[in-house]
């Protein structure tokens, strides 16, 4: 999506480097490679996210070795100096994720009674948070306990790797999911993908494609958000052209699509997040009705549409 060029960033949304290290477990829930994988690992061995593991896919993650970079974290304010107005959020990654914080929390501020702002932290390499320590192989994620966002912008590079085509509602698609996740954290849905973590009809599976379709809503609604009290809108229209860029990144990250680029079979048995075709039918849905309360992904009877 386009940013209009005047449009005022808030920059006090999102950090940087290390969130608050918290005591106690938790789940983490995401939108990528990762993300859920997370709840499992966690699940089955405790400890730090990053404690390493096998990951239902049967791939090998290596957590170890890497530095927290700024683990004091920064504030919006010090990191982002350069993030000022739309036409940087055009330009510059950081900035696009400013803007895309600020008007998806905008949209959840006018569509959800009692929506709780979440912060989102951009990371480097490792970053500690309140569900433990995690480092960028495992795709953004959210975590509850904290109730932050935390995102390693390296993973969009890996995005197009997969399929994704580098768009920037490729790239936004991705921070709304995990606004997605947050939003359910409020309303109380986030923790029956502990209660069924994998499979092609679990629980895991149904709250990542309900995070998709609010994604979705998202889109259909955001050239109308505002920043703060301004009269302007901060985006201009979607167009076709984006949706389907979004939609190369849903597909990119289906369960299916992962499995057979990692190890060569799909194992429908082991999926944490939907195929790519059940990733782009919820996102669809979202974005074509603009109804949160079309997401019912748990009542749903066929998740493929």
């Amino acid at each position: 999506m386009t940013f209009k060029e005047n449009a005022r960033l808030d920059t006090s949304q999102v950090g940087t480097g290390g969130g608050r290290r918290m005591g106690g477990g938790g789940l983490a829930a995401g939108g990528g490679l990762g993300g859920l994988l997370l709840l499992i690992l966690y699940m089955l061995f405790g400890g730090d996210l990053g404690g390493g593991g096998t990951t239902p896919t049967g791939s090998a993650w290596d957590f170890s070795g890497n530095q927290v970079a700024a683990a004091d974290g920064a504030t919006g304010e010090e990191a982002f100096a350069h993030c000022v107005d739309g036409a940087d959020a055009n330009e510059h990654l950081d900035c696009r994720m400013v803007g895309t914080v600020n008007s998806v929390q905008a949209f959840w501020r006018s569509a959800l009674d009692g929506y709780e702002p979440a912060q989102t932290i951009l990371f480097q390499d490792v970053v500690d948070t309140g569900c433990g320590t995690a480092n960028s192989q495992v795709g953004p994620f959210y975590c509850p306990l904290d109730r932050q966002v935390y995102i390693d912008t390296s993973f969009f590079q890996q995005l197009e790797r997969m399929g994704g085509d580098g768009g920037t509602l490729s790239q936004m698609y991705v921070v709304a999911h995990e606004y997605g996740h947050h939003v359910q954290n409020l309303i109380g849905v986030l923790g029956r993908a502990q209660q069924d973590p994998q499979g092609p009809e679990s629980g895991a599976v149904r709250v990542e494609l309900q995070a998709d379709c609010f994604a979705g809503v998202w889109v259909a609604h955001a050239d109308g958000t505002r920043t703060g009290n301004t009269e302007d809108a901060m985006l201009e229209p979607v167009t076709r052209e984006q949706v389907e860029s979004a939609l190369s990144a849903a597909s990119a990250v289906g369960d299916d699509r992962i499995q057979e680029q990692m190890q060569g079979r799909v194992t429908p048995e082991n999926w944490t997040h939907g195929s790519s075709a059940m990733r782009q039918h919820w996102f669809l849905t979202g974005y074509e009705t603009g109804d949160p309360n079309a997401c019912d992904t748990f009542s749903a009877t066929d998740l493929d549409g």
